[in-house]
């Protein structure tokens, strides 16, 4: 029975509510330990009743990170379905949950995936409710999985409560941001009172009543609890929880202390089996019949699926921290001596050792390499650690020292990768342990935004005694932070790269012959031709390169030379290949580069659904750098589309740094900004963003030197041309490295803005000659408007209403209102009237959102929805959601219309 708590029961049949209907919705329900965030759970479960199906899953305060565990606990009841998931998330929950190997690089991101389309296959039958407490003991895997699920329910009819306790009580760093959330305060003074009164009656009454509920402060738990416990109620300065704790150490004491044996194997038993707790206490010398008292006591529940389940789990801690520690030791032991062979075995004979065992630690690095596979580097690195500390020899012990620091810093747990570097380097004077150890380090300095120091590192770790295959990938890393620091920094690197003796075979040769070829000419720097990215691919592929992990990077080296058919070709190969092999971790990176070609390429509703695929995914995972990237790429296609307010919301999303340093989209983000003044008629605004972009540490960007063609234009109209002159000069130095007819052309836009004025409209005409051809009809337009408009000012109106119809066509067409409103305002002042705004610029595509654009496209190619869903990472049921949603603003009424409109 729960007293008061309207405000949150409502919440709760809202969830509930909108999973009966086929919505799906999320709850974060967040408190102080005992302020009623079990109870909440327990009314959800009786509120749902039999028209729901419900799941649920505690996390355990444990001494090991097990991965994957409480994941395993929660989809128990559905993995029986498993065959219904695509073929990558199918594999990766097996290998997760230990019922299949792992084959091909792991991607934890896939596990999350996974587990919202087996969420939404446990809700294709009836409503689903998820319940999962505390869950800032959940184990990383688990939690990362779940969170990813989370943001990506949409359709499916599941509503998932989560439980945590509030921050400074182990759930610091709780990656809980964007979900909604509800904060569970203390009981009204009329509800404490009615449940102290229904609890305690009249056994407690005058003063001490009234302490109590003053010390309390309406925590439900403390109510229930303290008045039973025979402690004070003052504590004595003690914090409320640790009150509880003593009261629940007062009932577990006055158990028999075979009862109280049992109650310590459940508590480190992490599972909650009763098989394996009552197999454990009967290598103690206790039996099943020492169960009964703490049942009688109401402390623990043994349910239908026989597990063991304490009443609170303030109590299971109190367990655990009342034992002694060689009692602790002995408990571990019995539960692994309990369990079949296993990780989960290794790892409690691991936290019962007391002194190095070799062959322990050989198991435990065992159970490391398998947590790798299945990408929990989190629980791998847990096991690296302790297999050091249970290594008899030196060197073994510090070489597993330097795989825990390695793994750490995949999980990014930053802090602790740092540690264990530093713990590891003290014991060895090994060079290529040390230049390993600094690349954790630097690593560590790159996701924090030092992009300086991580640079430092990488590139005199590559420059120790060590194998060049090794120096090759830390260069290759050195190249990603040297971007963020500056051009200097770049060409040392790339100069570094290109001097390595790397044989033929070596996956990494090849890529580390393109880039150097790639970038430095573009830097003013000599170089060998550059190979065509397919050769390099080839080459890659047949020397071993894991793909597309380690090709992503070709399809940025090809944009920096503006070779943006190549990534327009090849990053669309690779993002069908890692949705094709679950390798989604890399899609945002991928897709950032794609929609970049795409932009160039002038076909912007293209680029905006990639992005904001990207973004979604990129958000819903993590990634912070490709968040920021993606976000303002989107920030850059709504200023070409006049969506102001769009604009500046993703702008501002992408500024967004978790750091010191600068977000990693802050460039693309102030082109976008400036794109946006410069649309809109405000050039002095635009010539500051663009000037300060394309003189700064960034102008060997991609998009800050994309973007030198708009400082050019902005500074002319401002009448301050002086301030494109330097940066035009570089642009021209590109554009002759570049030697594509597309970029010529923009340079003779540029000349014909910037004079002498007899010479301009020869430039334009050449432009325009140039622009036949190039399939980029964005710039095409822009170049024909500019001559449209010079050809005005001289007086020759009929020449120039040509060239802005054909403007103001190809904006329309693609929905550049700003761009489509300035060419009409030009033909207007020839005399001619210009045509009436169309209503759709794309037809009746343009009124659908890029999710429901990408849907309809694959579905209109004869997708079933379930293929669609394995594409895009969403379940069925969303993707019908969409179409269903899709069909009336395309004036349609069934999927066999889709093709024709494609």
């Amino acid at each position: 029975m729960l007293y008061g708590r309207e405000r949150e029961r409502a919440a709760v049949d809202a969830l509930l509510a909108g999973a009966r209907d086929g919505r799906s919705g999320v709850l974060v329900l967040r408190g102080e330990p005992g302020i009623g965030k079990t109870a909440l759970l327990e009314y959800a479960v009786a509120a749902a009743g039999g028209g729901v199906r419900v799941i649920r899953a505690t996390g355990v305060e444990y001494e090991a990170e097990l991965p994957f565990a409480g994941l395993s606990l929660l989809l128990a009841p559905g993995l029986d379905r498993l065959d219904a998931l695509p073929g990558p998330q199918r594999r990766s929950l097996e290998g997760a949950f230990g019922l299949g190997e792992r084959t091909g690089g792991a991607d934890r991101l896939l596990a999350g995936l996974a587990t919202l389309g087996l969420l939404a296959e446990l809700a294709s039958e009836q409503p689903l409710l998820c319940v999962v407490d505390d869950v800032q003991w959940l184990d990383r895997s688990s939690l990362d999985a779940l969170l990813i699920a989370a943001r990506r329910l949409q359709a499916e009819g599941v509503a998932l409560l989560l439980a945590a306790r509030e921050a400074g009580a182990g759930a610091d760093a709780l990656p809980l941001a964007g979900l909604p959330e509800l904060r569970l305060t203390g009981l009204a003074d009329e509800d404490a009172v009615r449940l102290l009164a229904d609890r305690a009656g009249g056994e407690l009454a005058g003063p001490a009543r009234r302490r109590l509920l003053d010390e309390a402060a309406g925590n439900p738990l403390a109510l229930v609890e303290l008045p039973f416990s025979g402690a004070d109620f003052g504590g004595g300065g003690l914090a409320l929880t640790s009150r509880l704790q003593i009261a629940f150490h007062g009932q577990v004491t006055g158990l028999p202390a075979v009862t109280q044996t049992l109650l310590l194997v459940a508590a480190a038993e992490e599972n909650g089996e009763l098989d394996v707790v009552l197999a454990a206490a009967g290598f103690l010398g206790v039996d099943a019949g020492a169960l009964a008292p703490a049942e009688r006591a109401r402390l623990v529940t043994v349910g239908a699926d026989r597990r063991l389940v304490f009443r609170h789990p303030l109590l299971r801690a109190a367990v655990l921290q009342r034992a002694p520690l060689q009692q602790r030791l002995a408990v571990h032991r019995a539960i692994g001596e309990a369990l079949e062979d296993g990780d989960r075995r290794t790892w409690h004979l691991a936290l019962a050792a007391t002194a190095p065992d070799a062959g322990l630690a050989d198991a435990l690095e065992r159970t490391a390499l398998r947590a790798e596979a299945r990408g929990a580097h989190g629980g791998a690195a847990a096991a690296y650690e302790r297999a050091a500390g249970l290594t008899p020899d030196r060197d073994g012990a510090t070489r597993r020292l330097v795989l825990a620091a390695e793994a750490a810093t995949e999980e990014g747990k930053l802090a602790q990768a740092e540690a264990l570097a530093d713990r590891a380097g003290a014991r060895t004077d090994s060079v290529f342990a040390h230049a390993l150890l600094d690349q954790v380090r630097a690593v560590a300095h790159f996701w924090r935004g030092a992009y300086p120091a991580a640079y430092r590192l990488l590139l005199d770790a590559a420059a120790t005694d060590i194998e060049p295959a090794h120096a090759a990938r830390m260069l290759i890393q050195a190249f990603h932070a040297a971007w963020y620091v500056g051009e200097e920094e770049v060409a040392v690197v790339l100069d570094r790269l290109a001097a390595l003796p790397l044989g033929p075979d070596e996956p990494l040769a090849p890529l580390a012959r393109h880039l150097p070829a790639a970038v430095l000419p573009v830097l003013g720097r000599p170089a060998g031709a550059v190979p065509e990215v397919r050769v390099t691919v080839e080459a890659a592929r047949k020397a071993g390169a894991e793909s597309p992990v380690e090709l992503v990077q070709l399809c940025g080296a090809a944009l920096v030379l503006g070779r943006d058919h190549e990534t327009l070709e090849l990053a669309g190969e690779l993002i069908a290949e890692g949705r094709a092999k679950g390798t989604v971790g890399v899609l945002p990176t991928l897709q950032f580069f794609l929609a970049e070609a795409e932009l160039f390429h002038g076909r912007h509703r293209d680029a905006e659904v990639t992005a904001a695929e990207g973004f979604a995914l990129a958000r819903d995972t993590g990634q912070h750098q490709w968040t920021s990237q993606l976000a303002a790429m989107l920030a850059c296609l709504a200023a070409l589309g006049g969506d102001d307010e769009r604009c500046v919301e993703m702008a501002a999303e992408a500024l967004v740094s978790g750091s010191a340093a600068p977000a990693a989209g802050e460039a693309w983000a102030h082109w976008a900004l400036a794109l946006l003044d410069l649309g809109r008629g405000r050039v002095a605004g635009a010539v500051d963003r663009l000037h300060t972009l394309t003189t700064g540490p960034y102008r060997h960007h991609i998009g800050v030197t994309r973007a030198v063609p708009d400082l050019v234009e902005a500074a002319v109209r401002l009448g301050e041309p002086e301030r494109a002159a330097e940066p035009y000069e570089r642009f021209a130095r590109w554009t002759g490295a570049a030697g594509t007819p597309w970029a010529e052309a923009l340079r003779l836009r540029c000349q014909a803005l910037l004079g002498p004025d007899e010479l301009a409209e020869a430039a334009y005409r050449a432009a325009l000659e140039l622009h036949e051809g190039t399939h980029r009809p964005f710039e095409q337009a822009r170049t024909a408007l500019l001559f449209g408009e010079w050809l005005r000012r001289e007086r020759r109106r009929t020449d120039a209403r040509p060239y802005l119809s054909a403007a103001l066509g190809t904006f329309e067409r693609l929905g550049a209102a700003p761009w489509a409103e300035r060419a009409r305002n030009e033909l207007t002042a020839t005399g001619t009237a210009a045509p009436v705004p169309a209503a759709a610029p794309a037809g009746a595509l343009a009124g659908l959102t890029p999710q429901e654009l990408q849907i309809a496209r694959l579905a209109a190619r004869g997708l079933t929805n379930r293929d669609i869903a394995a594409q895009l990472f969403l379940s069925p049921r969303t993707v019908g959601h969409h179409l269903y949603k899709a069909y009336p603003k395309l004036g349609i009424a069934s999927r066999t219309e889709l093709a024709a409109l494609f």
